[in-house]
């Protein structure tokens, strides 16, 4: 292994709850320590809505997943979705002493620590801001800026925001599982992580993960995101259409859709027909495979319009080179990558997070239904924007350059850290950490007497 730093990755879905646990080889690639998983009871369209059973879970996921392997969870990245998810774009400046002195990593930090104290929306917080294209001394088009001159500094920012509710709400689920939030990503940010490859999103691409409650679009271009949109509806609404439709169970019309369900309904069978048990000694009911497709063509066909429309509302239409990835336990659909293309006119695969995982001994996790959760795990150990990791790397050798330059009288003194202390933190990028420290305060007014047992 090429070091032991471990990430957990907590997906809270609507559909199900994913702990997965990992570690990077020495190849650079993710290998999956551990996985569990619970049905999720407590969550709606990406929503906490019953703490006790969606902290209940989170316990039985966290709980397998740490048997399988062999550890101890206390941190974890956790997602975040929903309808309440909202993108809009925001232009900062800053003014810097002199134009002698090149631009510096701190120079950028401070100009992206200034969106935070932007005017959102009450009852809204920032969970992520994403640098687009700088201009230095009004000279645009710039994509790194460290190391250039220039007295004044400025940035297009990509800046999502959540509700506060949701945020606390998941937070307190996650601490009443007895668990810390190492830090908060955004579902489909997470995704694209683990299903693009950096030519996809240099080309241009547009990916969609399809969920139990929600469908989520981000569009890369230049490797940079710029655009996130979250749609209302997903695999459950699909499900429920089939239930209404057939005049089955939910459990049966979620097993019909799975088996037997096709997003294209000419691709069906005329006279294939499935036999599900009757009610209480009632007759078994034949349900056409024909019919069936058609349901489920109807609400596919309308999701796939409202991601055109997002695709279209965020200006890169013409741009997108590398065309859509669908992922999500939706991609699974059968002909879904057919009908896309033909609704779009534009090429479609299938994502599977398999590009940045090594040997595993657990195959399911090379499930489309599981890459956000590897994604999660692949966001510990690297920046959602690429940048913060060259920045971070420039930081630490202007650093080194600086103590070798220090005169040889200087004494330096050990720093010590005593292991009583130090927490077992997970490793990761520290660039979204701020919103946590900025509802901690809110956090704290919401636990009662009740919560003293934590």
């Amino acid at each position: 292994m090429s070091n032991n730093k471990i990430v957990v990755g907590l997906d809270i879905g609507t559909t199900k709850i994913c702990a997965i646990v990992g570690i990077k080889n020495q190849f650079g690639k993710l290998e999956i320590l551990g996985m569990g998983k619970a049905s999720s009871e407590g969550v709606s369209r990406g929503v906490v809505i019953n703490i006790d059973k969606t902290t209940d879970a989170i316990r039985k996921a966290i709980d397998e997943a740490s048997l399988a392997a062999g550890i101890n969870i206390g941190v974890v990245n956790v997602g975040i979705a929903g309808q309440h998810i909202k993108s809009s774009k925001h232009h900062g400046s800053i003014t810097r002493q002199s134009i002698d002195d090149e631009i510096t990593v701190d120079d950028i930090k401070r100009l992206t620590q200034d969106m935070y104290k932007i005017v959102i929306a009450p009852g809204d917080a920032i969970i992520h801001v994403l640098p687009q294209d700088y201009i230095v001394d009004y000279e645009d088009g710039i994509k790194d800026p460290v190391g250039m001159s220039g007295i004044r500094l400025e940035a297009d920012f990509h800046v999502i925001t959540a509700q506060t509710t949701a945020i606390k709400n998941i937070e307190k689920c996650v601490r009443r599982a007895g668990l810390e939030v190492d830090e908060l990503f955004l579902e489909p940010l997470a995704s694209s992580l683990a299903v693009l490859s950096d030519e996809e999103m240099e080309a241009g691409v547009v990916l969609v993960d399809i969920g139990g409650g929600t469908t989520d679009v981000a569009i890369f271009y230049d490797g940079i995101i710029r655009h996130t949109a979250v749609i209302p509806f997903g695999g459950n609404i699909i499900t429920n259409d089939i239930k209404e439709g057939l005049q089955v169970m939910s459990v049966q019309a979620e097993l019909l859709k799975v088996k037997f369900g096709r997003s294209i309904a000419d691709l069906a069978s005329k006279t294939e027909v499935v036999s599900i048990p009757g009610l209480r000694n009632r007759e078994p009911k034949e349900i056409s495979v024909k019919n069936l497709a058609h349901i489920i063509e109807a609400r596919m066909e309308e999701i796939v319009e409202l991601v055109m429309a997002e695709i279209i509302s965020s200006g890169y239409e013409r741009k997108l080179a590398a065309g859509i990835v669908i992922t999500g336990g939706g991609a699974q659909l059968q002909n879904l990558k057919q009908m896309y293309e033909l609704m779009t006119g534009m090429h479609t695969r299938i994502g599977y997070p398999n590009e940045h995982l090594g040997k595993s001994k657990i195959d399911a996790v090379k499930s489309p239904m599981y890459a956000t959760s590897v994604g999660l795990v692949l966001a510990g150990f690297m920046a959602l924007d690429e940048r913060e990791n060259q920045y971070a790397e420039r930081a630490q050798q202007m650093n080194t350059t600086t103590q070798h330059q220090q005169p040889a009288t200087t004494p330096t003194t050990p720093k010590t850290v005593d292991k009583e202390d130090k927490k077992p933190v997970m490793p990761g990028s520290k660039m979204f950490r701020g919103v946590q420290d900025r509802i901690r305060g809110f956090l704290m007014d919401d636990f009662d007497d009740n919560d003293k047992s934590y």
